[in-house]
């Protein structure tokens, strides 16, 4: 593998390039016009801007892309996370066009992308999956039948979804048949198919995931867990490893249930299983993330494993690098995402110039950034300005150094979401590690964050986006934060 050509931007396209540089990797970087400024644009060997228009025509531009790898004599692709990272289409296109794909196979990424398909297929690894219904009959006599048996609250799902569309909680029996009625129609409208599955709804979870690789022959090794409880609408803010929750036998247990379907699925390269563990310690499968995932520097900055290095290296044929009793965990690490956001409205993205990120003190502190001072956030991509990553020998010890590199990086400028931040480190609960995926939100009113109305936030951000893609006289509402948006980094 003499060539990567990263088909992404900003802050992992940096880190791509980093680490193929390292490894003595040629690298070829594609920007948009926009981003022309960004120093992934030309911290690269080789770097072809894709012009300007949407992120159809650039950074999701199949055609274009291949077209580029064979004009630059490109070995492989490494797609990031988000635009074509789980694309089966473009995994499939790169195979017929002798360019290797640094991650899975195209039957593992169609197989894991699909809600019902995916449950099934864990399912008969005898894995534990969350109590449901995902059968053909879809009468409402059926479906009523089967909530009953679950057992009140459920969870209706479209089987198609995503980003929380066709997703409805029904606490009590006589509010079924007019949510089930609701969702039906929400996932015919976003997914043309109004197909649901059922879910027991569990109370208050905390989602843990487990870092995986697979070296395709059905070997696996796991990278221990990280805790992503805390959250907004569906996307992480801050995430941390190991999770207080977790005692040795339990993440003994949740780690080689993950390593388990690895080997089940003969998978290739890096992912991520993402479970949710209720109140009473049990734990169920949610999906599996077949690329490297935003909060991937935690897991390393534990094991001191280079996943990108490890990508590459099983891409390339080299299989697994680490048998599984070779990889230690040791410390604690956090991750705080910066966004171009206002947490006083509901945490709409913001455009602005990025003026002073700021320096830490501390060395030891890691800012992996696509950013600069002088550059410009602007809206048509993920408002993610940088990720803080700090390491250290206890989680008592990390939360004191994550504190304070936050107040050495003020990122001046653009409104972001740093001060926010700091007030959830300063939580009693987050503190103390008892908190779950809703507590974010229970704690709004105790972090001093005015809470605004999100139709209205919302409607504005969706004018702009359609304003500038197409006229019309129809406003669609559309959360930017939603797995279905073009970029989302769950």
């Amino acid at each position: 593998m003499r060539r990567v050509l990263i088909a992404n931007r900003a802050e992992i396209a940096t880190r791509v390039i980093r680490t193929c540089h390292k490894l003595g990797i040629e690298t070829v970087s594609i920007y948009s016009e926009e981003d022309k400024n960004l120093p992934f644009a030309s911290e690269s060997t080789y770097s072809v801007c894709l012009g300007s228009g949407t992120v159809t025509e650039t950074y999701i531009n199949k055609s274009k892309i291949v077209e580029i790898c064979k004009e630059l004599d490109v070995d492989a692709i490494h797609p990031g996370y988000g635009f074509l990272s789980e694309n089966s289409e473009f995994a499939e296109l790169l195979e017929k066009n002798n360019i290797t794909f640094i991650g899975p196979s195209a039957k593992n990424i169609l197989l894991m992308g699909d809600k019902l398909e995916s449950k099934n297929f864990v399912k008969s690894l005898g894995l534990p999956v969350v109590p449901g219904y995902e059968g053909d009959d879809q009468s409402n006599e059926k479906l009523v039948q089967e909530a009953k048996k679950i057992g009140f609250p459920v969870l209706i799902k479209a089987s198609s979804g995503g980003g929380g569309k066709g997703m409805k909680i029904v606490r009590e029996e006589s509010d079924f048949l007019e949510q089930l009625s609701f969702a039906k129609s929400e996932a015919l409208k976003f997914f043309g198919n109004d197909r649901v599955i059922l879910e027991k709804y569990v109370l208050n979870p905390r989602h843990i995931e487990v870092q995986v690789l697979g070296d395709g022959q059905g070997n696996g090794v796991h990278l221990f867990e990280r805790e992503c409880s805390i959250q907004r609408r569906y996307q992480k803010v801050i995430e941390e490893t190991p999770s207080k929750a977790l005692d040795d036998k339990l993440r003994k247990d949740i780690c080689n249930t993950a390593v388990n379907l690895v080997k089940g699925l003969n998978y290739k390269g890096a992912g991520t299983v993402e479970m949710i563990l209720d109140s009473d310690k049990n734990y169920y499968f949610l999906e599996m993330n077949t690329r490297l995932q935003v909060e991937h520097g935690i897991s390393e900055m534990i094991t001191g494993v280079d996943l990108v290095e490890e990508q590459i290296r099983i891409a390339r044929g080299d299989g697994l690098t680490y048998k599984q009793d070779e990889i230690r965990a040791n410390g604690h690490s956090f991750e705080c995402r910066v966004y171009a956001e206002d947490p006083e409205n509901n945490f709409m993205p913001q455009s602005g110039l990025v003026e002073n990120m700021g320096e830490t003190i501390d060395p030891t502190v890691r800012i992996d950034t696509g950013y600069i001072n002088g550059n410009i956030v602007g809206i048509n991509y993920d408002p993610m300005i940088a990720k803080i990553l700090t390491h250290d020998s206890s989680r008592e010890s990390n939360l004191l150094k994550m504190k304070e590199a936050l107040k050495d990086l003020p990122f001046l400028g653009v409104k972001n979401n740093r001060d926010f931040m700091i007030k959830v480190l300063e939580h009693p609960k987050f503190v103390s590690g008892d908190y779950h995926t809703h507590s974010l939100d229970s704690w709004m009113e105790n972090l001093n964050i005015e809470r605004k109305n999100v139709d209205i936030a919302f409607a504005a951000f969706s004018f702009v986006q359609s304003s500038k893609k197409k006229k019309s006289n129809t406003l669609e509402i559309v959360d930017p934060w939603s797995e279905g948006s073009s970029e989302w980094l769950g």
